[in-house]
């Protein structure tokens, strides 16, 4: 340690979410405090800074740099350097160091702080009741930027000139609106107004929030547009306007989520924990799944019916904006259904002339302003799940976080899967998962899937040197990635030591969609090792022309194999069996009894359309259009229908979800066949179907029925992975698909597991459902550059060790 007479002078240099949060500002207040000179700037990783002073005044700051940092940083490295002692005298915070490499990380958006809050309904103050309050803790990042680096210029706050008030907080380090880029005021900034269904504005600034106030407070719908795209707002205490709100936005029964005034509010219709609070109140202000209270719904007394109905859970969350406060504000509800401004199906809208266009006839009015949405970005929604936080929709105020991966390599982009899209692109060490897009099934969200590859190619400056996508040929995404890469390997490679693409094309390459789910669990865990992995869900695209969905794999990277599966199901109608779990449920009932199906099940089939049922019969039993899954997926869909508890949905995964709500606690276990065909371990299902189906033929309660089919699964589950153990010698198992959303199959499996001497891998950064897909296949893609020996720096931009 340099030392001249009790003084010390360092150089430190701070790289992770450090900039456009208030951490020079910071550094320069703690400088004065401790009594330190020198100076601090951003560079183009970080934050960078050269003090000195009394020994034991550096040792305070150094501590206090991670203790007291500001609520919108996120310190991932920091490095000290000793220096020699100049004897500066004063503290200064100077110009920033230019450089063509740029791997500062972009602050989410953030939910409003507490000191704008205050000032926000503070009558004294400049911008009381301005909707668009902000400071260097809190507002928007993500949603408008336009390019890197982040200055107001190079977001969609540039058409707006700070006033001179405004001009002197942003330059003065003391004030905590010291460079925050959307810094503005009543007389400067973005303003609201409000219009009628044919575009008429019908008040504007403060008049226009207190109309929307007092339309809500009178059952209409109202367009609200927030930081990532549109609300439709309506009062979630009164169920004839909640039930227009589906009628028009066609959307039968899929939960509706809620915005509540304040904690107290959520507590009164939902059991609320202490993590689940931690949530509701963080910075990223989620929405979060919220067991309800046996009478959420009675009269009088919580949620209108249609809200979230025939659902156990509510998706609750607390207001994130300063419009959101204000609508809040002096009135008489306490709580709105918030949901996303679309058509079901459709991305969520973010500019006003698409809102009048495409949420004309749903919405009564629309609460319009003039800051722009540069990336569409829906709320994150969240679980609490063995005491931990699981993303189920990764979004806003976690995107762009980067999941840190355990080693670098070169920049790969995957593109994900067809239904819940996201896309990842990889820059050293990190990977940048995209924010949720959502089923690439139309033109709309096609589009949305491009610009979001754009707009994170221009912000994390890379260029991909891979392409990988999924092996189902007629995905958009597949499409895509063939259109933009070369295959690979190439039609004239010998092998080992491929050349990089020294074109602007890049390679690509097809990743099975299990594989990808499991290497995104191990991607982010960042563990390198062989692992077990299960990966169970509703489809992907198997190798052998069958739709997989209960898979067994054996996964260390790129390398990959099936070691067992879920005896198949067949699916009547293809696809329409997604839609009407009876036809799953009846092609299980007929796999155990042929031709006499009809005659030992009549009483379980009696309530499924009779012509149809026949029609169904035939097909099977001459195998038309019946394709082959093993989906643990569609198992539970078709014990949901056996049971009555659901014959056709009206949105993904309704049937299982509704199937474990109905559990009522019992401790039997179904039991399953376990055997092994032409080298793959089977779990065989056929007998928990016929379990199912003998109990509730003896009148037993679907609820207790239910209980044992899940249990059954998870002791199968546990003996599967244990003989594959035997076989193979591994003991860590990796779980991911859109099943381990099931809270009781997930926390049983996992306790059964762990109570066996298995280490288990499961989400922590990104939810378990297809949403995951793209991590994955980018983690695979680096793998196989590695392999190869790929690692040219030049080629799609970074592949920096230390970064």
């Amino acid at each position: 340690m340099a030392d001249f007479h009790g003084f010390r002078r360092v150089g430190i240099r701070v790289e992770g979410i450090v900039q456009g949060v208030g951490f020079r500002p910071f550094v320069f207040q703690a400088a004065h405090r401790w009594g330190l000179n020198g100076w601090v700037r951003n560079d183009a990783t970080g934050v960078e800074m050269e003090l000195e002073g009394r020994r034991e005044a550096v040792e305070g700051f150094l501590a206090s740099l991670q203790r007291d940092a500001p609520p919108l940083a996120a310190i991932r490295s920091m490095k000290v350097q000793e220096k020699p002692y100049e004897g500066l005298s004063g503290f200064q915070i100077i110009a920033s160091e230019t450089s063509p490499l740029r791997t500062a990380l972009i602050s989410p958006d953030t939910a409003i702080c507490q000191d704008c809050r205050r000032e926000l309904l503070d009558p004294q103050d400049r911008r009381y009741r301005y909707p668009f309050i902000n400071c260097t803790n809190c507002g928007p990042r993500y949603t408008i930027i336009q390019d890197i680096p982040y200055d107001r210029h190079k977001t969609t706050m540039a058409v707006f000139t700070m006033c001179a008030a405004c001009r002197a907080e942003y330059e003065d380090p003391s004030n905590r609106r010291f460079h925050a880029q959307p810094n503005a005021c009543p007389q400067c900034g973005p303003h609201v107004w409000l219009e009628d269904d044919q575009g008429r504005v019908v008040a504007e600034r403060d008049d226009a929030v207190r109309q929307a106030v007092e339309l809500l407070e009178q059952g209409r719908i109202v367009a609200v547009k927030g930081l990532g795209g549109f609300h439709l707002a309506v009062s979630a205490r009164n169920e004839a306007a909640v039930s227009r709100l589906r009628r028009r936005k066609l959307r039968e029964e899929k939960p509706f989520a809620v915005m509540f005034a304040h904690l107290e509010a959520v507590r009164a219709v939902c059991h609320v924990s202490a993590q689940e609070e931690r949530l509701l109140c963080s910075k990223e202000r989620p929405i979060v799944l919220l067991r309800k209270r046996w009478n959420a719904e009675a009269a009088g007394a919580g949620m209108a019916p249609s809200v979230a109905p025939r659902n156990a859970y509510l998706g609750a969350f607390l207001p994130y904006t300063p419009l959101h406060v204000l609508l809040f504000h002096e009135c008489s509800y306490d709580a709105l259904v918030m949901t996303s401004g679309n058509q079901s199906d459709e991305p969520i809208v973010t500019d006003n002339d698409e809102a009048r266009q495409r949420l004309q006839g749903i919405a009564d009015v629309f609460l319009m302003h003039n800051r722009d949405i540069y990336i569409r970005c829906d709320d994150s929604v969240m679980r609490v799940l063995s005491d931990s936080p699981l993303p189920v929709r990764r979004a806003r105020g976690y995107v762009p976080v980067p999941v840190r991966l355990s080693c670098a390599g070169p920049v790969v982009l995957g593109t994900g899967a067809e239904l819940k899209n996201t896309v990842c692109f990889t820059r050293g060490r990190d990977a940048f998962v995209s924010q949720h897009i959502g089923d690439l099934e139309n033109l709309e969200t096609f589009q949305a899937f491009e610009k979001t590859i754009e707009h994170l190619q221009k912000i994390l400056d890379v260029r991909p040197a891979w392409i990988v996508h999924d092996l189902h040929p007629d995905y958009l995404s597949t499409q895509w990635a063939e259109a933009h890469g070369n295959p690979f390997p190439p039609s004239n490679a010998q092998g080992a030591g491929v050349e990089p693409p020294h074109t602007v094309r890049p390679y690509r390459m097809a990743v099975q969609h299990h594989h990808a789910h499991i290497a995104s669990v191990v991607a982010e865990r960042q563990y390198d090792g062989p692992v077990l992995g299960v990966a169970l869900d509703g489809t992907g695209y198997g190798p052998d022309g069958t739709v997989w969905g209960g898979e067994f794999l054996y996964v260390h990277g790129d390398v990959w194999r099936r070691l067992g599966r879920f005896s198949h199901l067949r699916l009547p109608g293809g696809d329409r069996a997604v839609k009407e779990p009876w036809r799953t449920a009846l092609g299980a009932l007929w796999l155990l009894a042929k031709d006499a199906t009809e005659e030992r099940y009549a009483p379980l089939m009696k309530r499924w359309p009779e012509k149809e049922r026949r029609l169904v019969l035939q097909m099977l039993e001459r195998q038309i259009n019946t394709p082959l899954t093993s989906s643990c997926g569609r198992l539970f869909d078709a014990v949901a229908s056996l049971c009555g508890v659901r014959d056709c949905i009206s949105y993904e995964g309704q049937a299982a979800v509704e199937l474990e709500q109905s559990i009522e606690q019992d401790p039997k276990a179904y039991e399953a066949n376990l055997y092994a065909d032409e080298g793959l371990w089977i779990l065989d299902s056929r007998p928990l179907v016929a379990q199912v189906a003998k109990d509730l033929l003896l009148n037993e309660k679907p609820g207790v029925v239910a209980c044992r089919f899940h249990n059954g699964l998870v002791v199968a589950l546990t003996r599967l992975l244990d003989i594959l153990s035997e076989n193979t010698g591994l003991r860590t198992v990796a779980l991911s698909g859109g099943v381990f959303q099931n809270v009781f199959l997930h926390t049983a499996l996992r306790r059964s597991l762990q109570e066996g001497g298995w280490h288990v891998l499961t989400h922590e950064q990104v939810p378990p459902n297809d949403a995951c897909i793209a991590l994955g296949q980018a983690y695979v893609g680096r793998c196989v550059a590695e392999r190869i020996g790929l690692r040219d720096p030049s080629v799609g931009g970074i592949d920096d060790a230390t970064n």
